[in-house]
């Protein structure tokens, strides 16, 4: 199975691929970490002074490799061939930054095509010569999907719709050819900053579509009455089946189911949580990561300071932990690591470090162990 973290390097592979560069761009004391490190992570980051960037992290929370960015980034997508990430700007930003974490070429950016703005996601294709990137036509109020060619300096060369509107997350499945998007169903137009324009007429989807040819696969809706819950974010679990997290656009007093799977030629299917760990998330789920090895599902929600992890077997909760604006979580070993808007790193036993120039922003990616 591909999923967002696909081709996942070991550490000693990672190292490798990065290459004598990386090593050698490092502080004596990074190296030793990268080194020893039990796994090696990548995320985007506000410093306290209030620059933002992109940072490769070992599982002890040492900065290892950064990068400066433009504006606030969100998501960060990793290619195991060339080692490359691309760093994606918050929605409705107009740029990502690949970074060689080989430290072979200088930081690269790319601005959006006209009339398009980045949602926050890509994932690159199993050779790494092609990114796919969520993206909005503003004007057409449509999700598209536009491609780059990584092997061309990321010339942007086609895009294909999505099928539905604001586009979010998307990942690759294992075929190696179908992409899975969560459409959120929300309109918005860079005019208007991050303002919801259709929240009484939204329709959110989770479609499969075929990255060659650009055709639609698979389309599903939720039922009407759950209109306005916003699919988002997802990962696939070690059966092959996509789990989502949801945002609820209605009534603050409402508690529509948060958590779903997906299963291809089935209806969504929306998980029943106990009614606490529910109510907990403030009708806000931030980051899905899956633990393949573990057979677990990690959500978290930034809203309400909370951190489940499920049992993909039975969809049961297992194990919930309070961590003020917990939003950022990846698979690490048979648990989870997580990040705040704090700046706090939790590893999977409990351990909290706290860096003291960076806050940690929404997402933080696997790149091997």
């Amino acid at each position: 199975m591909i999923g967002k973290r696909s081709g996942l390097l070991d550490r000693r592979d990672f190292l490798k691929a990065a290459g004598a560069a990386f090593l050698s761009s490092l502080g004596a004391g990074a190296r030793a970490e990268a080194l020893a490190a039990d796994a090696v992570f990548a995320t985007a980051y506000r410093r306290r002074d209030g620059a933002y960037g992109a940072a490769v992290l070992s599982e002890a929370g040492k900065v290892l490799l950064d990068v400066e960015l433009p504006e606030r980034g969100h998501d960060i997508a990793f290619d195991p061939v060339s080692g490359r990430s691309a760093v994606f700007a918050r929605q409705p930003g107009t740029f990502f930054v690949v970074l060689d974490h080989g430290g072979r070429s200088a930081p690269q950016t790319i601005a959006s095509a006209p009339g398009r703005h980045f949602f926050g996601h890509g994932v690159f294709s199993p050779d790494g010569a092609l990114l796919y990137a969520t993206e909005n036509d503003f004007e057409n109020a449509a999700g598209m999907i536009g491609v780059y060619d990584a092997t061309s300096g990321f010339a942007r060369v086609g895009e294909f719709p999505t099928h539905g509107i604001g586009p979010h997350e998307l990942l690759l499945l294992g075929d190696g050819r179908t992409i899975a998007v969560a459409n959120g169903g929300i309109e918005t137009h860079p005019d208007f900053g991050r303002a919801k324009l259709n929240l009484t007429t939204m329709k959110p989807s989770y479609v499969l579509i075929d990255r060659e040819s650009g055709s639609l696969v698979e389309k599903y809706e939720l039922a009407p009455d759950l209109h306005q819950l916003s699919i988002r974010h997802m990962d696939v679990d070690d059966k092959g089946a996509v789990w989502f997290g949801c945002q609820h656009e209605g009534p603050s007093n409402e508690r529509p189911a948060l958590v779903g799977r997906a299963a291809r030629g089935k209806e969504l299917e929306l998980i029943a949580l106990p009614p606490g760990v529910l109510s907990g998330f403030r009708n806000y789920i931030g980051s899905v990561a899956a633990n393949r090895r573990a057979g677990t599902i990690a959500v978290t929600s930034p809203q309400g300071n909370l951190c489940a992890v499920i049992e993909t077997a039975s969809a049961k909760v297992v194990a919930t932990r309070r961590l003020t604006e917990v939003c950022g979580v990846a698979p690490d070993g048979v648990g989870f690591m997580t990040t705040t808007g704090t700046g706090e790193i939790v590893d999977p036993a409990g351990r909290v470090s706290k860096d003291a120039e960076h806050v940690w922003d929404n997402h933080v990616v696997w790149l091997g162990a």
